[in-house]
């Protein structure tokens, strides 16, 4: 499963585990993201605007880190024009902890894994029942 989020004007692809850098973001511990997509498993997609605002992506911020030295230089011919700068872009380590699926997905998965349990307790009982019958058969 992935998602795409939009972080410091810029959209990123993201999954669990991810280790991104995105514009600096001035914040500490955790910090959540509205996804824009989210595409599970199964290929199923999710982009309706309502559903989305309702999920998150939780981020942990490992820290700051600046690019590569960019050199700007200016000049004009026969004026003696000539200027010098250069930038360092400021960035922000993030590592994707989860994505959120939708409630009415995680109550479908949790329905699955409950039908699942029942379904191996009456395995269970039926066996126990059956050792209980064969025991009272070969007694009497």
């Amino acid at each position: 499963m992935y998602a795409i989020i939009r972080a410091g004007g810029k959209q990123a692809k993201v999954q669990e585990g991810d280790v991104i850098d995105v514009e600096r973001i001035k914040a500490d511990g955790e910090v959540a993201f509205t996804p824009l997509l989210i595409v599970n498993d199964d290929g199923s997609v999710i982009s309706d605007r309502d559903a989305l605002d309702k999920l998150t992506v939780t981020t942990e911020v490992l820290g700051d880190s600046t690019g590569p030295k960019i050199d700007i230089f200016k000049y004009k011919n026969k004026t003696g024009y000539r200027r010098r700068s250069g930038h360092r872009q400021k960035y922000t380590r993030l590592e994707v902890k989860t994505i959120e699926l939708p409630a009415a997905k995680k109550k479908a998965a949790k329905k699955a894994a409950d039908s699942d349990k029942k379904a191996e307790a009456a395995t269970a009982e039926k066996t126990s029942a059956d050792t209980e019958a064969k025991t009272e058969t070969k007694e009497g």
